[in-house]
């Protein structure tokens, strides 16, 4: 779960960053992230689908746990904060690659959303040209992020000409448009925010990433 970067003491929520490294969270995330070759492996070399939707769904129920435990044990940091974006990212990425080359999602649908990330990316250096800080979180990219990890697993399912893949093709259809859907307008806000930030002179607070 993506965590919003503070500075100043917990206030409204806001979780404080300290320089520590090995605390629970950054090794749950560090964990996350050494699952991505495994699971990009089994997509595209045994194509062991089910393994890797386990690997995926402990990768994301892991994700929750890492949010949830920085703000119980009070381990916010400034290495989780891009570790656990880092790993959303690098799961989509990975999943992205491997349904294109499996044809299970059209090439244009990846373009777009790697396409995306490209221009996000390029969107910080640009504020960090200006001397300013990253994005602010907002729950549209959030909710991008996690409709999407939900679409792979029903697309996995649907890959096939099996029952149950009849029966879960349009729910995985279904999750895959509002994923992608979201995650574009998230992208649009951003970019919003950009334009907002260098208009006004300032940035509206600090993005972990969506």
């Amino acid at each position: 779960m993506e965590r919003e970067a503070a500075t100043a003491a917990p206030s409204g929520g806001e979780l404080p960053q300290s320089d520590r490294v090995w605390t629970i969270p950054n090794i749950l995330s560090m964990l996350r992230l050494a699952g991505v070759p495994l699971f990009l492996w089994l997509l595209l070399g045994p194509r062991e689908d089910v393994l890797a939707i386990i690997v995926l769904a402990v990768g994301g129920f892991t994700d929750w746990l890492d949010g949830k435990l920085a703000r119980w044990l009070n381990q916010g940091s400034k290495l989780g904060a891009m570790l656990d974006p880092a790993a959303d990212r690098l799961y989509i990425l990975a999943t992205l690659i491997a349904f294109g080359i499996r044809e299970i999602l059209p090439w244009w649908v990846i373009l777009a959303l790697v396409g995306r990330e490209l221009v996000l990316g390029l969107s910080l250096l640009v504020l960090r040209r200006y001397g300013y800080g990253p994005f602010e979180v907002h729950y549209t990219g959030k909710a991008a992020t996690f409709v999407l990890l939900y679409a792979f697993p029903f697309l996995l399912g649907a890959d096939g000409t099996s029952a149950l893949a009849e029966v879960v093709r349009p729910i995985a259809y279904g999750f895959t448009i509002w994923g992608v859907l979201l995650y574009l307008w998230a992208g649009v806000l951003y970019l919003i925010q950009l334009a907002a930030a260098i208009r006004k002179g300032k940035v509206p607070g600090a993005l972990a990433g969506a």
